[in-house]
């Protein structure tokens, strides 16, 4: 417990084995009470690496994609009674150690959902974020901001936690399954009123940590800018999108997904 709420760090993971223990040493257990990997049909030993360490484990059969992963990962955590959900990507490239820091933002106030940001602090070349990512994250963000009505430094790091009640009131699984989930998830938290912080977040690039290639990359870049597009029309009354629908699909307060299952490992 951290100041007497439940605290469940998620990690959709696929083909983490090489890091997964290693991201897993560095996690505050003394402040987390519930640590579950949600294994997107990897190709590598990352449930074998996950059951050996005694992790809550879940596995999809088949590969479902980024965002449908995220999904069983917060469906879990409500399931599990959490009160603080952190979403912590198994490839070591964020450090663990900021998840006190993030999930005190939220207890404490005043945030509901807080994002670790590679771009405060201008660390994130030094880290070995790649030129073209570095320019591409400036500019999509730049854009973002302009249509969602915010001022985030980054709208695109994997290392984020929220409250449970945004987890239940914003329609999560209208979503889409795949990379561009993450983009939509913060519009609707910005649709929703919820209030966002930012934490400094130092970013490591290395061989074993994830990436998309560059043409996913681009497909990734046309989706944030349509999904912004999206709020910035629905916030004018000029259209209206599932994805802000208040009657959209949801997760439910026992944290049941409406469609698909994962199996425990």
């Amino acid at each position: 417990m951290f100041h007497g709420r439940r605290i469940v760090v998620v990690m959709p993971a696929y083909n983490a084995a090489r890091t997964l223990e290693r991201t897993v040493s560095e996690v505050p257990l003394d402040l987390v009470d519930e640590l579950v990997v949600t294994d997107d049909a990897s190709r590598d030993d990352t449930v074998a690496v996950a059951r050996r360490l005694g992790l809550r484990t879940l596995v999809h059969e088949e590969n479902r994609g980024y965002g449908a992963n995220q999904k069983t990962c917060y469906a879990a955590a409500l399931q599990l009674g959490a009160d603080v959900v952190v979403m912590l990507h198994p490839d070591y490239q964020y450090t663990p150690t900021l998840i006190p820091a993030m999930i005190g933002m939220i207890t404490d106030g005043p945030f509901d959902a807080v994002l670790g940001s590679r771009i405060l602090g201008g660390r994130a070349r030094a880290g070995g974020m790649p030129l073209y990512k570095y320019v591409a994250n400036r500019v999509l963000t730049g854009l973002q901001n302009l249509l969602c009505g915010a001022k985030l430094s980054e709208y695109h790091t994997g290392y984020r936690a929220f409250s449970r009640e945004v987890l239940e009131t914003i329609p999560l699984l209208e979503n889409s399954d795949d990379f561009v989930f993450d983009n939509q998830m913060l519009a609707q938290i910005l649709h929703a009123g919820f209030e966002i912080g930012e934490v400094s977040c130092p970013a490591a690039y290395f061989d074993e940590a994830s990436s998309i290639n560059f043409t996913r990359s681009v497909r990734y870049g046309l989706g944030v800018l349509r999904t912004s597009a999206q709020l910035f029309l629905q916030r004018r009354g000029l259209a209206s999108f599932r994805i802000f629908d208040p009657t959209g699909r949801r997760l439910t307060p026992t944290g049941a997904a409406a469609s698909g299952e994962a199996r425990t490992a």
